[in-house]
């Protein structure tokens, strides 16, 4: 069985998620944006889970996180679910601490990262991003579109690693809210079997996933100029680079 780690698992999709892989038999480490979130995960605590703490929002707790979750041992699966669906925080959460994480933390074989339908009403535009978080200057739809063309820039530069985005769908959650009209359950599926499923179906690199099919993102997420630039900016902001392909 893998080892995974899931950020956001508090509740909604990460939570669900982590409930299928832990009842499938993996060891998971999940993640709490603070102690009183942790504190809500008492009952998984108690079947062996593993509990990392930090606020995605600041660099800082993005890289104590990731110390903590390599003080645990290597993965062999990350889910970056966490995310925030509007406000000046967007890029932080939703861009910023996945490429953080996936810098810092020791290369697992397989990376996931939640997408959105909505990146396909994102703009191919990285010009005057606040990556800091400071001001709101880009849309959750924008946030969604870099995330998914980081996924392909990883699906290219790292051959030995499965890099696969995620569509869970609009589904109701706290983020989605009670009006999603999507199924719940359908949500998380995906990224649970490309995180921990030995189906050869499962060990493929460079898709788009929803419900469990393949479907084609934003043209510009498969841009290698885009990706380049967009990883260009996130290097500059956070002063920390992606190791190298191996």
């Amino acid at each position: 069985m893998s080892r995974i780690f899931i950020t956001g698992s508090s509740e909604g999709l990460g939570r669900n998620a982590a409930l299928d892989l832990l009842n499938d038999g993996h060891e998971l480490v999940l993640h709490a944006r603070n102690p009183r979130r942790a504190d809500a995960m008492s009952d998984l605590a108690a079947r062996g889970v593993g509990i990392v703490v930090g606020d995605l929002a600041h660099p800082d707790e993005v890289r104590a996180v990731a110390d903590q979750v390599n003080s645990i041992g290597r993965m062999d699966a990350v889910i970056h679910n966490a995310g925030v669906s509007d406000g000046a925080l967007v890029l932080p959460v939703n861009v910023v601490a996945p490429y953080l994480l996936t810098a810092l933390i020791e290369r697992p074989d397989r990376l996931v990262y939640i997408s959105s339908g909505m990146h396909r009403g994102g703009r191919a535009d990285l010009a005057g991003a606040d990556w800091s978080g400071s001001r709101a200057t880009k849309s959750y739809s924008d946030s969604k579109l870099f995330i998914t063309a980081f996924t392909m820039f990883i699906a290219r530069t790292w051959p030995s690693t499965f890099s696969n985005a995620v569509d869970p769908g609009w589904v109701p959650t706290r983020m989605g809210g009670r009006g999603a009209s999507d199924d719940l359950r359908e949500g998380h599926l995906t990224q649970a079997w490309l995180a921990g499923s030995d189906n050869p179906g499962a060990e493929v690199t460079g898709g788009y996933w929803h419900h469990m099919r393949q479907q084609s993102p934003h043209p510009a997420a498969l841009d290698q100029d885009f990706q380049d630039e967009l990883i260009a900016q996130l290097a500059d902001h956070s002063s920390v680079a992606l190791p190298s392909a191996r």
